[in-house]
């Protein structure tokens, strides 16, 4: 039998050729938006924050973090002055329009060399949920990443938790999978859904976004005239 001619065997499949260059790291800096300001977490903020975050609705505010909720402000404050300190994650106050900290996020396991980043840690006091501002930080820090030369931008969240992995794909990300038995969280299994936004989806869902964000979107009452959802799904348009 003939033996296979070296220039009839195919070449096996590879990745395409990235630029290499490793991405900055994010900076503890100020973001101003329409909405809302970030601002790199501080133990100042942590009274503005344990109010926001520990009312009646504090158990299904934690129920799906790493920690929380707190028995009490010292616990709490510690907390905040420990988290403050950190480089990864690195900690945002979300400060609303009375100059009040009603919530608080991360940018988390950064990864420079692959250009990859995840947001975490969000944590959106009662004030702040389901609110115009709790959209704006999120494109707040997505659009600082992007700008810095990350290529994928990361959400993960407890499978069981419906809430999150609906905003994840109203504000843009795609749902790669399941990790199963991922983590042990406060005692519990936890199942990770993965989702993900690309360097080359930016351009779109930016748009989407400061579409959604334009005093134009929003009628007199301040209700939506089109919902971010709809955008993502039209390209921003």
């Amino acid at each position: 039998m003939a033996g296979t001619s070296p220039a009839m065997t195919s070449p096996a499949p590879i990745g395409s050729a990235v630029d290499t260059t490793p991405a900055p790291r994010p900076e503890p800096r100020v973001f101003e938006g329409a909405f809302v300001r970030l601002e790199p977490l501080t133990p100042a903020h942590a009274p503005d924050l344990y109010a926001a975050t520990h009312g009646e609705d504090r158990e299904s505010i934690w129920r799906y973090l790493f920690t929380g909720p707190y028995p009490d402000f010292a616990s709490f404050e510690a907390w905040v002055a420990a988290q403050s300190q950190s480089n990864d994650p690195l900690p945002w106050a979300v400060i609303d329009r009375s100059g009040k900290a009603v919530g608080a996020l991360t940018l988390m396991r950064i990864d420079p060399p692959n250009r990859v980043i995840e947001i975490g840690g969000i944590t959106f006091g009662t004030p702040m949920q389901r609110t115009t501002g709790s959209t704006e930080a999120i494109y707040l820090l997505a659009r600082y990443i992007f700008e810095l030369g990350y290529r994928r931008f990361e959400w993960k969240c407890n499978d069981l938790n419906a809430p999150s992995k609906n905003a994840a794909l109203r504000l843009g990300f795609a749902y790669e999978g399941l990790f199963r038995q991922h983590m042990i969280v406060k005692g519990r299994n936890r199942d990770t859904a993965w989702f993900s936004m690309l360097d080359t989806e930016w351009p779109t869902r930016r748009k989407a976004f400061e579409t959604w964000l334009s005093p134009a979107n929003f009628d007199s009452e301040g209700r939506q005239r089109t919902s971010l959802g709809d955008l993502m799904g039209a390209g921003g348009h």
